[in-house]
């Protein structure tokens, strides 16, 4: 028996009990090997989860507050990222600009659980331009990994048709056709690491519930900083995860951790609701 969500990925009662066990040890995040949140990072991580992603500074620097990490800082990496054209200043505080735009686009699209029908066929991403700088390169692999796309040569991306695949680049060529379905299979493996990346999705289900938890029983500032640490991870794995179809997709970790997701989620924004009002 199997209930249905999202989508319509099917989820098992054994993948339900799975993700919503209690976990009676109190040390499951930072057994994850999550590392601390620098400032960019705390601030970039809010305003990638906030629509539409613009807070003040009053906000950022109380999030800040609830790491440890001082005013001072929080503001030091604000005006850089300034610089650096990763946010713009507005009549209310800061907004994100230029491509982390783009990447909260795949965020969010990573969060949510991919159609079930599939045709068979492939997109395939070729870039033409060969004399890219190091920089490009990054940019390009960078765009293509938040795609979902999978590297099978260098400048030639892949991934299963169940997905849209945009092409606003003038810089490369999308196509796509059918494969047979033997070497589907054998072309996933090429292109991902299911296994790990299902070890990183069960460990991060883990790491919720304890964060559930958390955020349940510290009603202090600081009691926020675990929680938001382990989701912020989860998204980074779901941007990228493949959310390959069905039939070539094996575990269903990452489609409970989608699920399971938004409810911890909605506790840690009734947390920050509470920090910013009190910042104001």
């Amino acid at each position: 028996m199997s209930s249905r969500t999202g989508a319509g990925v099917a989820v098992t009662p054994q993948m339900l009990r799975f993700s919503f066990a209690v976990i009676n040890s109190r040390n499951t995040i930072e057994n994850l090997g999550l590392r601390p949140l620098s400032a960019r990072s705390v601030v970039l991580s809010v305003l990638l989860g906030t629509h539409p992603p613009e807070l003040p500074v009053s906000a950022l620097v109380a999030l800040g507050g609830a790491f440890g990490i001082a005013a001072g800082t929080v503001r030091t990496a604000v005006s850089r990222m300034l610089a650096a054209g990763e946010l713009a200043a507005t009549e209310r505080g800061y907004a994100l600009s230029g491509r982390l735009l783009t990447r909260q686009r795949d965020q969010d699209v990573g969060r949510t659980l991919a159609p079930t029908d599939w045709d068979g066929r492939w997109w395939v991403v070729t870039t033409l331009d060969t004399r890219r700088t190091a920089s490009d390169r990054r940019e390009f692999r960078t765009a293509m990994e938040g795609a979902k796309l999978g590297e099978l040569r260098p400048d030639t991306w892949m991934r299963p048709t169940n997905l849209p695949v945009g092409c606003d680049r003038t810089d490369m060529i999308l196509t796509h056709g059918g494969l047979d379905p033997a070497r589907s299979a054998e072309l996933v493996e090429t292109l991902w690491d299911l296994p790990a990346l299902d070890r990183q999705a069960r460990g991060l289900l883990d790491g919720l519930e304890e964060a559930a938890a958390r955020l349940e029983s510290d009603a202090s500032a600081a009691g926020i900083a675990p929680g938001f640490t382990v989701l912020a991870a989860c998204l980074r794995l779901l941007r990228v995860e493949p959310q390959l179809p069905e039939e070539l997709a094996g575990s269903g970790s990452a489609a409970v951790l989608r699920t399971r997701y938004p409810e911890v989620e909605e506790a840690l924004q009734r947390r920050l609701r509470r920090l910013f009002r009190r910042a104001q």
